[in-house]
């Protein structure tokens, strides 16, 4: 088998619904540009990967993958992996498109076998609990109203992206721990958002409120700082999510104590295979690994992996409404979300319709 063709498809994508995050964050757009990359083969099994940043990763495809790419084999991933590391010695490849060739290859591979691809890399569990994650709303009484909302349709946790206040957002915590009660898990996101007295004032509040973790307080460029604020407290710090370097990176963070909890992802960790790596170290070391965001890699990594606990779903403003939208990615009535059947990674997508619906094509 080998690659004959790489292809990027760019669409418009109009928002649904407007969000936004904390306080010197931009939130949503009014339209996104969408990339999807199309890996052919010689016979005939195609692999698809998708991202934002619709035109630089079309570029990136254009200058780099076509060529380094055409005339491989596509399962052998680990190959294709350290070449691409090669590449970005020079390249510097953006940390959301470094990973997209990894995971049109995985989809590839999975389908070969006719399986999906959680249970290629592992199979841990066929359904996994999901956890509700906030964006920035207006006040504490939409935070304890949709949080209402959220447990009545089965949701067992929720994480909180508030205001960036030390004093707003540990206030907010508070009241809704007492509103919840004790059975419910709560985690906070900082959103690198806090410099690191703030981040402890802020840590020693979610600790009172009984808090699940403290994700990603202060900018990720320190390690000294943050194995500083893992002695000063007790709440798991879960970082880092946006620094690069895979698993070499989450290494550092580990061996340094600047970590209790380690970030995966799919779309920041260098594809399935990045995310993977990251996970088995976390777990030589007896650590959890938690799943950054949603989408169908990401839930095949959850799902994968056994020390990892939760799926990540981003809620704006319906929860209702958004499961439907969510389909099979959506939870069920205990908090829930369960495994795709369909061999690879499972996206429903028209590639024809892609194709006319496209901006640019690369």
């Amino acid at each position: 088998m080998r690659i004959t063709d790489v292809r990027a498809y760019v669409i418009e994508v109009e928002t649904k619904r407007f969000f936004r995050w904390r306080h010197g964050l931009p939130g949503s757009e009014a339209k996104a540009e969408v990339c999807w990359l199309h890996i052919l083969t010689d016979e005939g099994v195609d692999g698809l990967a998708a991202s934002g940043h619709g035109f630089i990763v079309a570029d990136t495809v254009r200058r780099r993958l076509k060529e380094a790419l055409i005339g491989k084999n596509p399962l052998q991933k680990e190959e294709i992996w350290h070449l691409l590391w090669e590449i970005d010695r020079i390249e510097e490849f953006p940390i959301y498109a470094f990973g997209l060739t990894d995971i049109a290859l995985w989809d590839i591979t999975a389908k070969v076998a006719g399986l999906p691809l959680y249970q290629i890399l592992g199979g841990a569990r066929e359904k996994i609990l999901a956890y509700a994650s906030t964006v920035t709303w207006e006040t504490e009484e939409d935070y304890l109203r949709y949080a209402d909302q959220l447990v009545a349709m089965g949701y067992k946790a929720i994480k909180l992206h508030a205001w960036g206040d030390v004093k707003r957002d540990g206030q907010l915590a508070l009241r809704l721990r007492r509103h919840l009660g004790d059975d419910i898990f709560l985690m906070y996101d900082g959103s690198a958002g806090f410099r690191y007295e703030e981040a402890l004032a802020l840590g020693k509040m979610l600790e009172e409120a009984n808090f699940l973790w403290y994700e990603e307080p202060m900018r990720e460029f320190n390690i000294w700082q943050y194995a500083r604020l893992c002695r000063d407290l007790t709440i798991p710090i879960l970082v880092p999510e946006t620094t690069e370097g895979s698993h070499y990176n989450a290494a550092d963070f580990i061996v340094h104590g600047a970590a209790d909890l380690i970030r995966t992802s799919t779309h920041f960790k260098g594809g399935i295979t990045g995310a993977l790596r990251i996970a088995h170290l976390a777990d030589s070391f007896g650590m959890y690994v938690e799943v950054h965001g949603g989408g169908y890699p990401n839930l095949h990594i959850a799902l994968a992996v056994p020390n990892t606990r939760f799926y990540e779903i981003l809620v704006i403003d319906d929860p209702e409404r958004e499961r439907e939208e969510q389909g099979e990615l959506g939870i069920d009535r205990d908090g829930y979300v369960h495994a795709p059947t369909r061999p690879g990674i499972g996206w429903q997508v028209d590639l024809e319709e892609i194709q006319k619906r496209s901006i640019a094509i690369v």
